[in-house]
């Protein structure tokens, strides 16, 4: 069976596993950027801080992946909890990062402004540095998704969903007519999702960074 032939006899299992795998990566990706910018709203003031943050996520990026899922079965099971939990931790480094960066480098001059009129810390972070610091914290985004599109391949392992079924049948089934066919079908379905969705950010990034920041 040619590879074309085995997509067409398999489209509706490799649609359905490309639609778990992008749909885990996406709620991740939403956690991930939820707890990153908060530890980054909390450290970016203090250099120990950020740089005991920063190093905490960078610390979870040493853990193979495939030993972190190991780990974590034995604690919440196989399927998918263990997915959810490894590439949340996974994707925070970008994030934690970026955010840390583009809150430091909002323009002081701005933020004494916004204390002037009498905004008070909350309101000063929610209209003026956040909005700033969008630029990069989307970068680190951007990065985090590219990186988890692949991981997720390794939640297969703990039963978890997505394209990662597709390669790791393969692998398991070498020599069988069908195994080369497998494992490309799955790799190329990861690599088509994480090209729409860096496309997806990059037209979120024309809708909500103004034109002067971008430039």
């Amino acid at each position: 069976m040619s590879f074309w032939e085995y997509l067409d006899d398999r489209h509706r299992q490799l649609l359905a596993d490309a639609w778990q795998h992008a749909a885990v990566v996406f709620q991740c990706m939403v956690a991930a950027t939820l707890i990153g910018v908060v530890i980054g709203v909390v450290t970016y003031r203090s250099a120990w801080a950020a740089g005991l943050a920063t190093a905490s996520a960078s610390t979870v990026l040493t853990v193979p992946s495939l030993a972190m899922i190991g780990l974590l079965i034995p604690v919440v099971g196989l399927g998918v909890p263990p997915t959810v939990i490894a590439l949340t931790l996974y994707g925070l480094l970008p994030i934690v990062r970026n955010s840390v960066v583009g809150l430091r480098g909002v323009d002081p001059s701005l933020v004494d402004a916004a204390n002037g009129i009498g905004m008070s810390r909350l309101t000063r972070l929610a209209r003026v540095e956040l909005p700033l610091a969008w630029p990069p914290i989307l970068t680190g985004i951007r990065v985090s998704t590219q990186m988890l599109m692949g991981i997720a391949a390794i939640a297969a392992y703990a039963s978890g969903p997505g394209l990662g079924n597709e390669i790791f049948r393969g692998i398991a089934s070498l020599g069988s007519k069908n195994a080369l066919n497998q494992v490309l079908s799955g790799t190329l379905g990861i690599i088509v999702l994480a090209l729409l969705f860096d496309a997806a950010y990059v037209v979120v990034g024309r809708l909500t960074i103004p034109r002067g920041i971008r430039v």
